[in-house]
């Protein structure tokens, strides 16, 4: 009898092909490259520029060009664009929009911050109606080394319907979480004084994306081996 086949695509159930050998060099090249135009360059210039009198807004703005950059870069280097650039500029330009709304009270800035966070949340949850949510996007960034080769891998994985719902599943827990803090901390922030909230806020930020780096990397561990689980038992069956 032969082995059992996925209706959608004619591939063993879940029976996932092993990912290329990663290129080292690629990798760290890549990472470098992604963390400097689009964390700390960004941040020196708003920094730099907000110092020597510029506006909130116009700060963030001149910012924005870094990720632009990035995008160019791997255009021309990987013949695609980064979505971890993309992101970046959208929520630059979201945070320079963000800042011009309303008082400029501390009070308030800490729930614009809140207000971002959540809007990365429903960002999320919307792309659960594309093609391919968020966290595959996401997903590709950090378990590949960015070369052809193990692009196609993780492309190639999204007919495997395991993985379809381990991504999906991803990016609908992400998305939750961050507007579940979102609306704790605007109201946190509505309840105590300026302080004890500027205090506050970091830890939620970071005990937040603790807590989801933590769980996902725990949830596609598990959501690997029921894959390959499955693929043992269908050929065990066969």
């Amino acid at each position: 009898m032969s082995t059992p086949r996925s209706p959608d695509t004619g591939a063993p159930p879940d029976e996932r092909p092993l990912p290329p050998a990663r290129s080292k060099g690629s990798a760290v090249g890549g990472w470098v490259l992604t963390i400097a135009l689009n964390v700390a360059a960004p941040i020196l210039t708003y920094n730099a520029l907000h110092d020597h009198g510029w506006s909130e807004f116009a700060a963030l703005l001149a910012s924005c060009v870094w990720p632009v950059v990035d995008s160019a870069v791997h255009l021309a280097w990987r013949r695609r664009l980064d979505e971890f650039a993309v992101v970046t500029l959208v929520f630059l330009v979201i945070t320079a929009v963000v800042s011009l709304v309303g008082p400029h009270s501390a009070g308030a800035l800490l729930i614009k911050d809140s207000a971002i966070t959540g809007l990365f949340g429903l960002l999320c949850l919307a792309t659960l109606l594309a093609p391919r949510p968020l966290m595959f996007y996401f997903g590709r960034k950090f378990a590949t080394d960015g070369t052809p080769a193990s692009t196609s891998w993780w492309n190639g994985l999204w007919q495997f319907e395991g993985f379809r719902t381990t991504v999906r599943t991803m990016t609908t827990v992400w998305g939750a979480a961050y507007c579940l803090e979102a609306l704790v901390r605007i109201a946190l922030a509505s309840m105590l004084n300026t302080d004890t909230m500027v205090a506050l806020s970091p830890v939620l930020i970071y005990g937040v994306l603790g807590g989801l780096i933590l769980w996902t990397t725990m949830y596609g561990k598990r959501a690997r081996r029921r894959g390959e689980e499955h693929a043992a038992a269908a050929t065990a069956q066969g």
